[in-house]
């Protein structure tokens, strides 16, 4: 199992009733977010994962959105799990799965997931704020997933901090990265390139990379041959 750097609820706010975790992060990005996934995801229908959902903040407002889009969270804390279920039945929405333990770093995966009743074919899968705060398996493991779960129109959409041409965008990402690196070599922000390549070894290529606040950027990968 991939050691992650990151695990809500271990420090700050507690748990609220239910097991509901609050990330800050989520009320810094969530509207900045929703605004490109609205164009990304127009006119979709059918399941998407979220890989990584943390608290399930996100994945309540993105089902509240697009109520045409059965959502399956996902993630590999236990903690993280009961929030997602706890902000999911707090939604009241009813295209919202119960959450699943994924553990991206096992390629065995997506095999788990469909034979455990999950979704065979994806619309999108959406990540943010997890390959760079986990080892590079993770990552592999996202790609690998997204190439044999995918439609042939489907999407990889990936949100966070990353490099580019092997140089940090704001001093801020590289003290991060930094830090990153100090507490597990394993970790650190990834560079857009190197996830190309990463891609292609999968028949997925970049399609569009969106700005986005404080320094972060929204990465949209398609199979190659699709808009």
């Amino acid at each position: 199992m991939a050691e992650y750097v990151v695990e809500f609820g271990k420090t700050g706010r507690p748990a609220e009733p239910g097991g509901r975790l609050d990330a800050a992060a989520f009320h810094r990005n969530e509207q900045a977010i929703r605004a490109v996934l609205a164009r990304l995801l127009h006119g979709v229908t059918g399941d998407v994962l979220e890989a990584g959902s943390g608290t399930g903040q996100h994945v309540v407002a993105f089902a509240r959105q697009h109520p045409e889009i059965v959502w399956w969270p996902s993630d590999i804390h236990p903690q993280h799990l009961t929030s997602i279920a706890a902000w999911r039945a707090d939604s009241g929405l009813d295209n919202i799965r119960e959450p699943r333990r994924i553990d991206l770093s096992d390629p065995a995966w997506p095999a788990e997931m469909v034979g455990d009743g999950g979704p065979a074919s994806l619309a999108a899968m959406f990540s943010a704020n997890v390959i760079h705060i986990a080892p590079w398996p993770v990552a592999q493991g996202l790609f690998a997933g997204a190439a044999r779960l995918l439609q042939p129109d489907g999407k990889l959409i990936l949100y966070g901090p990353f490099k580019q041409d092997g140089a940090h965008t704001a001093p801020s990402n590289a003290a991060f990265d930094a830090s990153l690196r100090a507490a597990n070599p394993e970790w650190g922000v990834r560079d857009i390139g190197e996830l190309e390549q990463l891609a292609a070894q999968h028949g997925l290529r970049l399609g569009e990379i969106v700005e986005m606040p404080a320094n972060n950027r929204i990465l949209c990968f398609a199979r190659s041959g699709e808009s």
